[in-house]
């Protein structure tokens, strides 16, 4: 009789082996605020708590057959490393078998996303073709990341993808590796191989919530799958091709990457070459890496966030030490004082009974953005502490609670 045997995460495994591994999935109890947290899947999947009294802890975990959990482990434990926008893997449980000794599926457990939300959930709270254009952006900059990466997804679709609220838009994440695969780098045949399945699949899923009644039969599926590829040939363009810059502006090559930079891309690497007899300058992005604004908001305040969020923050605390008086202290130490004076002053203004209901660096952007809201109608500035007690007393309380 084979043996249980799950391979995985070293700190994983006390909370692993306390889970009812001798049961089918589909008879796991799950938690009915988790249950409306799942996507659609070809699979059984269940989000279960391994520790209840730790409600902010929650495990993903598919049943399927062993070979194809190992592979899709290894992706995603490659993914991670580097730096992909992905679930965490935890874990490959295999040898499983129910009571009466009957073989049971493979196992896959991934640790869940916390705020994030399939686009079920979130194309059923009445969107807008806005809303709708922010998710499809989000999808295009996840595939064009995972390109950069080598990485050929071969079933990108909204149901394979989770969304994070990032700013006034939305960070995607892949959530599902089972059928990809990485090369050294990706063919142009393989990426448009890639663009196809991705347009078929989202229209075909946005022409299902259309005729269940979800959205609004004027939302065009085909024309909405249409934008994610052209904000995915935009992208990349900017990313890949060479740009012909005026050689007489000395601030050329500068605002070049600082465009790529607005994009949410640190220049790693670029080639500019200058064309005599044209009198022309080329640049051309040679290494590039997502996530500029994280890395910078990481590297001066110690802060995690999704890119728009960063670069919200950042600009924040620029103005912050804008103000600061000549000679400027050492940029650390106006970090420190920030973080005191601004950001934790303002995040630890909310109550228990309403904290984990918006991520703190979401929070800080929509109290930002209601302080902004709350002078154009007044007419003047009403301050940070009358904005963030005004967010948190009629606005906060609307937002659904966290339950990840």
């Amino acid at each position: 009789m084979s043996e249980l045997k799950i391979t995985g995460l070293a700190e994983e495994m006390s909370a692993l082996a306390r889970l009812p591994w001798e049961q089918p999935l589909e008879n796991w109890p799950e938690d009915p605020t988790l249950t409306d947290m799942r996507g659609i899947s070809r699979h059984i999947v269940r989000l279960i708590k391994p520790d209840p009294k730790n409600s902010e802890f929650v495990y993903a975990i598919k049943e399927t057959v062993p070979e194809f959990a190992n592979r899709e482990y290894g992706i995603l434990r490659e993914l991670i490393n580097r730096q992909a926008p992905t679930v965490e893997p935890v874990a490959v449980i295999e040898g499983r078998r129910d009571k009466e000794g009957e073989r049971l599926p493979a196992m896959l457990v991934t640790k869940y996303l916390p705020y994030s939300l399939p686009y079920r959930i979130i194309l059923g709270n009445q969107m807008t073709p806005h809303e709708i254009t922010n998710m499809a952006n989000a999808l295009a900059f996840l595939l064009v990341r995972l390109h950069l990466l080598g990485f050929w997804w071969g079933d990108c679709s909204l149901s394979n993808t989770l969304f994070r609220q990032d700013a006034d838009q939305y960070a995607a994440y892949l959530v599902d590796a089972e059928t990809g695969e990485f090369q050294e780098k990706l063919s142009n045949g393989q990426r448009e191989h890639d663009l196809e399945i991705a347009h078929f699949n989202v229209a075909a899923e946005l022409e299902d919530l259309i005729e269940a009644g979800v959205l609004h039969p004027s939302v065009n599926s085909v024309r909405s799958s249409d934008g994610v590829i052209k904000r995915y040939r935009r992208l990349w363009k900017a990313l890949n091709e060479p740009q012909i810059l005026d050689p007489s502006d000395r601030h050329a090559v500068e605002k070049a990457m600082r465009e790529l930079q607005d994009l949410g891309f640190a220049v790693e690497e670029v080639e500019v070459s200058i064309n005599g007899d044209k009198g022309e300058l080329k640049f051309s992005p040679k290494l590039v890496a997502a996530g500029y604004h994280q890395k910078r908001l990481y590297e001066i305040l110690g802060l995690q966030a999704e890119e728009l969020q960063a670069k919200r923050l950042l600009a924040s605390f620029d103005r912050y030490r804008g103000r600061e008086s000549v000679p400027k202290p050492p940029i650390h130490d106006s970090a420190r004082r920030w973080l005191r004076d601004v950001y934790h002053h303002v995040i630890e203004q909310v109550p228990n009974e309403l904290q984990g209901r918006v991520e703190p660096s979401q929070l800080f952007h929509e109290i930002l953005e209601h302080r902004w809201y709350l002078g154009e109608q007044i007419g003047k500035d009403i301050g940070l502490d009358n904005a963030t007690k005004d967010y948190i007393e009629k606005i906060l309380p609307t937002k659904n609670p966290a339950n990840l």
